[in-house]
């Protein structure tokens, strides 16, 4: 809360949304709400409306509050792509598919007619995203040869690595997981050092380890993706896709898999090894190697709120 708030203070707005992603689900109403009204008036102040399509959106999901119509006459009023875009993405956002790729559409127009050819490649992409949850995922990958043959025209290499990558990831949803593999293990050379773009590819592997229940393997990419989030913008997102593999074998009393494995979690992040040595003790409990008093003892020493919750999300996941 204090750095959300501090954030606002600096009119920091890419660190205001960022940390409201980060934050939200940790913020009381009352907090939420104070923040919201706080990042509401910043992102109309700095025009920043991809703060305002957070916020608008983060009020309809979590406090019952409809702000999408004064969206939309800002957006008729400005006229311009980035709000536009915005509005578009927040329907997307809401689950208003068919509305999202009537806006996108029009906007592509407008920008094809204009010749601005980045922003018709956000567009695209933002259509193959809208395809690829409809599961239309033909769909989704022609308009993504779209979005590369753009890329190709800017010559914006490290954007057709990420097209390149999310290429891979709907072809696995379309079922060809072999050719997504081969698609992602092509880029794999080309982003040593990119750390973004490896734990996007290797969370995508884990998906599709995860998919075809190899979750030795699972695992393994989410310790890959884990250890190249860290300091990026990607790290919950990694720690998260690892929480889904273990709350999954919890879920399926895998226990083995979680206590055999998770020591390499630990000694990759002396930082969280007591949490790590809490999701240990609480799967050996489960699976009758230890007393309850072991796995409490361990489980006490986690101090962090966030952690103790996911431990107690974890020894609650039952069929």
């Amino acid at each position: 809360m204090e750095e959300l708030l501090k954030a606002l203070e600096e009119k920091d707005t890419k660190k205001v949304a960022n940390l409201l992603y980060y934050k939200v689900d940790e913020l009381s109403d009352e907090e939420l709400k104070e923040v919201l009204e706080g990042a509401e008036k910043l992102a109309l102040e700095k025009k920043d409306y991809e703060l305002y399509k957070l916020v608008v959106y983060y009020y309809h999901e979590f406090l019952g509050v409809d702000k999408i119509a004064e969206f939309e006459k800002l957006a008729e009023k400005e006229g311009g792509f980035e709000a536009k875009f915005h509005l578009a993405d927040l329907y997307f956002l809401i689950g208003e598919l068919e509305k999202s790729l009537e806006l996108f559409r029009a906007l592509l127009e407008e920008e094809v007619a204009k010749g601005n050819v980045e922003n018709a490649a956000k567009v695209y992409y933002s259509m193959a995203t809208i395809h690829e949850e409809l599961q239309e995922y033909e769909k989704a990958l022609e308009l993504i040869e779209k979005v590369k043959e753009l890329y190709e025209e800017l010559g914006d290499e490290r954007e057709l690595l990420r097209v390149e990558i999310h290429r891979g990831y709907i072809t696995f949803e379309a079922g060809d997981t072999y050719q997504a593999k081969a698609i992602i293990a092509g880029v794999l050379p080309k982003i040593l050092n990119d750390n973004e773009l490896l734990v996007e590819a290797h969370l995508s592997f884990e998906e599709m380890f995860e998919e075809e229940e190899n979750y030795d393997a699972a695992l393994q990419e989410c310790l890959y993706a884990l250890i190249r989030a860290r300091g990026t913008d990607y790290e919950d997102i990694a720690f998260g896709a690892l929480m889904d593999v273990l709350w999954q074998l919890f879920l399926d009393d895998d226990f083995e898999t979680v206590y055999l494995n998770i020591d390499m979690f630990a000694n990759a992040f002396p930082d969280m090894k007591d949490f790590f040595e809490a999701v240990k003790a609480l799967a050996l409990f489960k699976d009758g190697k230890i007393e309850e008093e072991e796995a409490k003892k361990a489980i006490e020493k986690v101090k962090d709120p966030r952690l103790i919750e996911m431990l107690k999300v974890l020894g609650e996941a039952e069929l």
